[in-house]
């Protein structure tokens, strides 16, 4: 692609984005995200229906499929200005990037037709079954079963699952569970979908120390999964769990980066506003900050190079994660934890101070953000994989060490 395209591309992008991210949708600019995720849900749910009327979503989905088959570096472009312009935190965000691939990847004919257009017109919103109580950086450890009714071929799952984003606001799950007695780590399971808005689910919410409660437990209790929406065949949901973490590190981690580096734009202006930029050691850790940013932006882009040399090579970038993937998440989590504690920082004694506006009219809203960001991060290097877990994975699947010793569960 050709620089003057980029450029126009780019400046197409932040037009639309100028119209639309206006009026009713104004008050959305960098709402929900990490920590904000239970601002304005509905407006948001209205936001991803305007977006896919404007034609920006499954911007890498192939045509065949509703997508645009757009090539991977407009979806860079799209992603950063999202972020530069404030978008909102997706709602659609599980459904388009993690399911929606995993559909195309692995499912029927069928399962296509009937699940992939909602995902893609924003009205359909998907949550994560994986995590449980005993089984979070180890999932290998699930425990909710699924067992096969003989008389209908349906599955009905009984089990909890936890930290479930945005399950509330969702109207389907997927789920990996055990569906071999008997069986352990990854043998033995499957991957299922199911509706939300069924008998046998209840969805509790999940109160955390900044006051909101985006992420919820999934209790089933035999709650029914259709023989059709078996994703892949019984006995194989670990390679198809696994294939779906592999999108989860894709194009959409650049918008990421642009995120934090507003974040990290409003702690330099409070360092600014407050005078504490005049600490020497303040104003290294905000360089330092930026040096990781960079660091970070030019790995995403290995990344993405290596998996699009993949695909020319006829390899399947998807299903197995390159090196330079394995580190990502640990990379960013750590950094973004070092931010929010530069934050409290900065903020000093107001870091403790939650202002009277709480984010909305007439209140700090960089502050509140600051605040949010600053607790939400201490989370980064747990979710979605512990910081020891991501070492066991760079140490084993990236350098070919030796595997852990592993007791007997």
């Amino acid at each position: 692609m050709k620089a003057n395209e980029e450029s126009a591309f780019r400046a197409e992008v932040a037009q639309w984005l100028a119209e639309n991210l206006a009026g009713e949708f104004a008050c959305l600019k960098h709402r929900g995200g990490p920590g904000d995720e239970e601002a304005f849900p509905e407006l948001r749910k209205a936001w991803e229906r305007r977006l896919a009327e404007g034609g920006w979503t499954g911007l890498g989905w192939p045509r065949a499929h509703g997508g645009r088959e757009l090539p991977v570096m407009q979806q860079v472009i799209f992603h950063e200005e999202y972020a530069r312009a404030g978008g909102p935190g997706r709602m659609g965000h599980i459904g388009e990037g993690l399911i929606g691939p995993t559909l195309i990847a692995f499912g029927t004919e069928d399962q296509k037709a009937r699940l992939l257009p909602g995902i893609r017109n924003g009205t359909t919103f998907w949550c994560q079954g994986y995590s449980e109580p005993g089984a979070g950086s180890d999932l290998a450890n699930v425990r909710t079963r699924a067992v096969r009714d003989a008389a209908s071929g349906d599955w009905l799952v009984s089990g909890q699952k936890v930290w479930t984003s945005l399950a509330h606001d969702s109207d389907w799950i997927f789920v990996l569970a055990r569906c071999e007695p008997g069986s352990r780590g990854s043998k033995g399971l499957i991957f299922l979908m199911l509706p939300l808005d069924q008998p046998g689910i209840e969805i509790r919410p999940i109160r955390q120390m900044g006051g909101g409660a985006e992420f919820n437990e999934v209790f089933f209790d035999g709650a029914r999964a259709a023989a059709a929406d078996v994703l892949g065949e019984p006995g194989d949901g670990w390679r198809i769990a696994m294939a779906l973490l592999g999108f989860e590190r894709g194009i959409s981690t650049l918008g990421q980066q642009m995120q934090f580096t507003h974040e990290l734009e409003w702690v330099a202006q409070a360092a600014r506003d407050n005078g504490s930029s005049r600490d020497a050691l303040v104003r290294q850790r905000i360089a330092r900050a930026w040096a990781g940013l960079r660091v970070m932006r030019a790995n995403a882009l290995r990344m993405l190079a290596g998996a699009a040399q993949a695909g020319q090579d006829g390899r399947d970038a998807d299903l197995a994660l390159q090196r330079e993937a394995l580190i990502y998440k640990y990379y960013w989590s750590n950094w973004h934890r070092d931010l929010g504690q530069l934050a409290l920082d900065v903020l000093g004694p107001l870091a403790n101070v939650l202002d009277a506006g709480e984010g909305g009219e007439g209140g700090d809203v960089r502050r509140t953000r600051l605040q949010q960001m600053a607790l939400f991060s201490r989370a980064d290097t747990i979710y979605a994989g512990t910081n020891e877990i991501q070492l066991n994975i760079i140490a084993e699947r990236g350098l070919g060490m030796p595997r852990e010793a592993r007791g007997q569960s």
